[in-house]
């Protein structure tokens, strides 16, 4: 054998004929052959049992950066969700920094369109460029809001407001970094999760945790602030939240969190999703008419030798080698961006999705709307304080207060997004491994492609299945009747059974933003699913806006006509902080009334989305 292959133990098909001219011409010489045959082959051996450590510790070293990740977007999701608890502090932005109730609500409202109307964007950027760059941008967002926000609200009401603090303007520019911040974190988090663990069995579990780890994000950092940062009353006894350190303290930690999720936050193996997504178009028939398509079925190298050279020959293999490494390099991100800008179009063609994201606006946005103004609502419940001869009595206490709110919110809906992503997991039908099958143009082009690509056998089916739709059904219908309890006038002076509200509301509004992210991944697939879920997420902008506006309407409305429950008075204080409050069913009934037919209307879309013609099931798509 030549050197270099004894070194290495391995054969060249090159060198064969000139290795056998040199074994005949040394065999009179060479007394040990046998020895030389064993030590050539205890070298294979010892190559292959090195070759197979190598996988394996390369296959370790994937699942562990995989979990790692998964580790990150959960810390990321538990701190993200920080605007959730707005309705701990919004009441104070009415009596502080003596704001109108339209003013807190746009606000709000400015927060909620900066955290859904860039999401394309992001979504487009976070699939393009990784979610490390997506988190570090977020966490440097948050702590410049809420660094201003704090201090806007340390200088107390502005000049138009009769004081000398900082302008309105301040305050909204500052919620629009915490805006972006929140959709940031979060997609960059759930994005990670769906790409690292959307072709696995669990993938609707490994979606629902990050979505209810955000949900549980205003949940505990509400009760930091209502129970460590607060203001001590003149009793002594715990009062409100001290918004100036609850706005430093989630500055800092956001920041933090925003650092280590631009290191932790990794995508595995994103090249093996790209390349299998590829071939699901061709198979499909999708390429046919492609120019990348032809180019890459030629550059794919069929027939090509990689055999090694003679040692004079090293350097020249080494430098063809990094230029054939920088080839595929380029190829490889060319085919990326052709791929998911395919996929982007793909999306916004089908007409389902657009079903699919108006009913997601016709039940977020009551959602973002109520819980925005848990605080307000609540204040609604019973007369407000006053000294005057007014039927109010300065004795009432609310048995209840926006934190326990925004915290039964948060708990409810997380135990829907943890329950909806399991039994999804479950009890869902098994989706085709291609999920452009049903979009094929011809079975002749399918059929063609399939005798290119061997196709994957079917999953094997399960003997009972329920499928994703009814679930989200089910839980935007508990919504709608959260809401038509509330608008019925039974908690009106029964503070104590709010919370019956605020569950049911909480269920839903879980529910329905963890099933809608996984019915988009199963539908249009991981590849694309940043900018895709953007696409889709980018409505409860809208939703929270226009709601959020009817419900200041309404409030004002109601405090203006001065009629409150059996005939009273509404807008019925001291001073200016009485001005703009309101008491009695009438300042949220025709609010809560309108919400509740809102979301059946959904539930209507989504059932023409799944059932009707041209529909998921109609398509064969396992939703």
């Amino acid at each position: 054998m030549s050197s270099t292959q004894k070194h290495n133990g391995e054969i060249d098909k090159l060198d064969f004929n000139s290795q056998r001219a040199h074994s005949q011409h040394n065999s009179d010489s060479d007394t040990s052959g046998p020895s030389h045959l064993l030590d050539d082959d205890e070298s294979f051996f010892s190559n292959v049992a090195r070759g197979v450590v190598r996988r394996d510790r390369r296959s370790m070293q994937r699942a562990a950066m995989r979990y790692l990740s998964f580790a990150c977007a959960m810390l990321s999701c538990l701190c993200a969700g920080s605007i959730t608890a707005y309705s701990l502090y919004g009441h104070l932005f009415l009596s502080r920094l003596r704001y109108t109730q339209l003013q807190v609500n746009i606000v709000s409202i400015t927060a909620e369109l900066a955290m859904y109307l860039p999401v394309p964007l992001f979504g487009y950027l976070c699939d393009r460029y990784s979610p490390r760059p997506l988190s570090l941008f977020a966490g440097l967002v948050f702590g410049l809001g809420y660094l201003l926000a704090a201090f806007t609200y340390r200088h107390g009401p502005s000049v138009a407001a009769g004081g000398e603090g900082w302008a309105f303007g301040v305050m909204v520019l500052a919620f629009v970094g915490i805006g972006m911040g929140t959709s940031c974190m979060y997609l960059s988090a759930v994005t990670t999760c769906a790409k690292n663990f959307g072709r696995g069995r669990h993938k609707g579990f490994a979606l629902a945790m990050p979505i209810a780890a955000f949900g549980l994000s205003g949940m505990w950092q509400s009760q930091v602030g209502s129970r460590l940062l607060y203001e001590v009353a003149e009793n002594g006894k715990r009062g409100d939240v001290d918004v100036f350190k609850y706005f430093l303290f989630l500055g800092v930690t956001l920041l933090v969190v925003g650092i280590i999720g631009a290191v932790g936050l990794r995508v595995v193996d994103e090249e093996d999703l790209i390349d299998e997504a590829v071939e699901e178009l061709e198979r499909s028939g999708l390429l046919e008419d492609s120019a990348l398509f032809r180019h890459v079925a030629i550059d794919r190298g069929y027939g090509t030798l990689d055999g090694r050279r003679s040692s004079n020959e090293e350097q020249e293999r080494i430098r063809r080698e990094a230029e054939e490494s920088k080839r595929l390099e380029q190829e490889g991100a060319r085919k990326k961006t052709w791929l998911l800008n395919e996929e982007t179009r793909q999306f916004l063609r089908d007409p389902t999705m657009w079903f699919l994201a108006a009913g997601f606006f016709l039940v977020t946005g009551p959602g973002e709307a109520f819980i925005n103004n848990l605080g307000t609502i609540i204040g609604t419940l019973y007369p407000p304080s006053s000294t005057s001869t007014t039927s109010s009595d300065p004795n009432i206490i609310i048995p209840t207060t926006a934190a326990t709110h925004v915290s039964i919110v948060a708990i409810t809906s997380t135990i829907a997004r943890i329950l909806t992503g399991t039994l999804s997991d479950l009890l869902a039908p098994i989706p085709a491994p291609h999920h452009y099958r049903p979009l094929a143009r011809s079975t002749t082009s399918s059929l063609h492609h399939q005798d290119a690509h061997t196709t994957p056998p079917p999953p094997k089916p399960r003997t009972f299945t329920l499928s994703r739709v009814p679930f989200l059904l089910t839980f935007a219908a508990l919504m709608s009747l959260g809401q038509i309890v509330l608008a019925s006038g039974s908690i009106q002076d029964h503070g104590s059974r709010f919370w019956i509200v605020s569950a049911l509301i909480g269920a839903g509004y879980g529910a329905v933003f963890s099933l809608t992210p996984i019915i988009c991944s199963v539908v249009w697939g991981v590849e694309n699913f940043g900018t895709n879920w953007g696409i889709v997420v980018m409505v409860p902008a809208l939703g929270a806006t226009v709601w959020g506006v009817i419900y200041s309407a309404v409030y004002s409305w109601a405090a203006a006509r001065g009629k409150g429950k059996g005939g009273g008075h509404v807008g019925v204080g001291v001073g200016r902080e009485a001005d703009a409050l309101c008491y009695g069913r009438e300042c949220y009934a025709p609010t809560f009334w309108a919400m509740a037919l809102s979301v059946w209307v959904a539930c209507g879309l989504w059932m023409w989305a799944w059932r009707g013609k041209g529909g998921w099931k109609a398509r064969g798509v396992a939703v």
